[in-house]
């Protein structure tokens, strides 16, 4: 019975390498692709990021931004809060500010 039960052993040691062995292949494919998969969606995340190009402030955008900081002081609080409504109302004078 010794060298049945060893033979045993060996074949059963055998198969459980073979399937250790054919799992790990297909888990090191499986994150393989998973990799190919995502190193373009990171490279075009990059580009993305590289190529923004802030556009020039047009001279409306620009005669607003001085309306809006000249006349904000009116209002806003002394501890400088926003009043009720105060961030709505300067930003509609602002734009009338810069229409003339």
């Amino acid at each position: 019975m010794p060298a049945f039960a060893e033979e045993l052993a060996a074949l059963v040691a055998q198969a459980f390498l073979l399937g250790v062995k054919s799992e790990a292949k297909k888990q090191a494919s499986k994150a393989g692709r998973e990799l190919v998969k995502e190193i373009p969606k990171a490279i075009k995340r990059e580009d993305k990021r590289q190529k923004k190009i802030r556009r020039k402030a047009s001279a409306y955008s620009k005669r607003y931004g001085k309306a809006f900081k000249k006349l904000a002081p009116k209002y806003k609080k002394k501890n400088g809060t926003w009043k009720k409504d105060g961030f709505k109302r300067c930003a509609a004078a602002a734009r009338r500010e810069a229409k003339k």
